[in-house]
């Protein structure tokens, strides 16, 4: 397993990190035994959010005795600098430390910078100053503000999707971060479930020297999984490529992220659950994706107004309205039983 420097933060860590939205879906005494396996294990960097609920606090739980031996990385969704400021000591206090190594603007729709009249950087500037944040950060999911962010100069880290179903834009985006010395810090590196090997997921990973990927774990057994590859260490061979180049070819063209930027829909439609339908169905194949509620999640796709306000908030620029419609079709063939999943 390599170390990679996350840039000019200085920070360096292994390349196998934790991500700690799913544990939010765990009660207190299994994240805790969750999280203190993977600090065991050998995860060193733990990244989490003021809105993903009680993750922080059991980060806290997990970690305080300890807090001097990891990495934190939270995240404010604040709109105001009173709401950033009360975003900050929520965090202080569930995390149970003093301060947070990485402070990062949670998905942003916009470059925050000095004197744009937010206030908003001069806010992350006041808490580093304080010693309440050492370094200053930024997550994503629009590739035109990601790119902004990065040549501002004014971040340390950018957080955005990457996974080997990534396209060439966030590779360029990769490589910018490289060159503007920002540590990049990888979401959804298994794009939303849609890959489901973990050796080729972070054998990819592994090509990139300034990349830093956050797996999503939930279970004691996902976390197995990724600290295997600590004592037995993958590395990116012609048959992992060849393997790469099929999925690319297979998820060729137009699928939904998962990123939930289309939300809410007027309709009510779950579009970032019923736009990836199909392919759920093909590559994570569950039960739960056929159960009466799921069905009428699909059903509401009927009572799309067409009003196309999903395409406009869309970050890949996908024709949301049709990707649905083409779902719910296969989606009823599989009801049917004239599809096989």
């Amino acid at each position: 397993m390599q170390k990679i420097t996350l840039g000019k933060t200085g920070i360096t860590t292994w390349q196998n990190a934790f991500g700690a939205l799913p544990i939010q879906r765990d009660d207190m005494d299994t994240a805790v035994q969750i999280l203190r396996r993977a600090y065991e294990g050998g995860m060193r960097f733990f990244d989490t959010a003021r809105a993903y609920s009680d993750s922080e606090e059991k980060l806290g739980e997990a970690f305080h005795d300890i807090r001097e031996n990891i990495v934190i990385a939270t995240k404010t969704h604040a709109k105001t600098p009173e709401e950033f400021r009360m975003h900050l000591e929520t965090s202080l206090k569930n995390l149970q430390t003093d301060y947070i190594d990485i402070y990062q603007f949670h998905c942003v729709n916009q470059c925050y910078r000095p004197g744009d009249g937010t206030g908003m950087y001069e806010c992350m500037e006041e808490a580093k100053a304080s010693g309440k944040i050492r370094h200053i950060g930024v997550t994503s999911h629009k590739i035109q503000v990601a790119m902004e962010c990065v040549e501002s100069g004014l971040y340390e880290t950018m957080q955005f999707p990457f996974s080997y179903l990534s396209s060439q834009k966030e590779l360029d985006l990769v490589a910018a971060c490289k060159k503007a010395n920002v540590g990049f810090i990888a979401m959804k590196g298994l794009a939303g479930g849609l890959i489901n090997h973990s050796d080729a997921a972070m054998a990819y990973m592994t090509q990139f020297d300034n990349v830093l990927p956050i797996w999503g774990i939930q279970r004691m057994n996902e976390l197995e999984e990724w600290l295997a590859f600590f004592e037995n260490p993958v590395q990116y061979t012609e048959e992992i490529d060849r393997y790469i180049q099929k999925e690319r070819e297979e998820l060729a063209g137009d699928f939904c992220r998962g990123c939930g930027y289309c939300m809410p829909c007027p309709a009510g439609i779950e579009i970032n659950t019923c736009a990836r339908m199909s392919l759920m169905l093909r590559r994570a194949p569950s039960k739960m994706w056929l159960t009466p509620e799921m069905q009428e999640k699909m059903r509401l796709i009927e009572e799309c107004l067409h009003c196309n306000a999903c395409m406009g908030k869309c970050p890949y620029e996908l024709n949301t309205p049709e990707l649905l419609e083409k779902n719910l079709a296969d989606y009823k063939k599989v009801l049917a039983g004239e599809v096989q999943v």
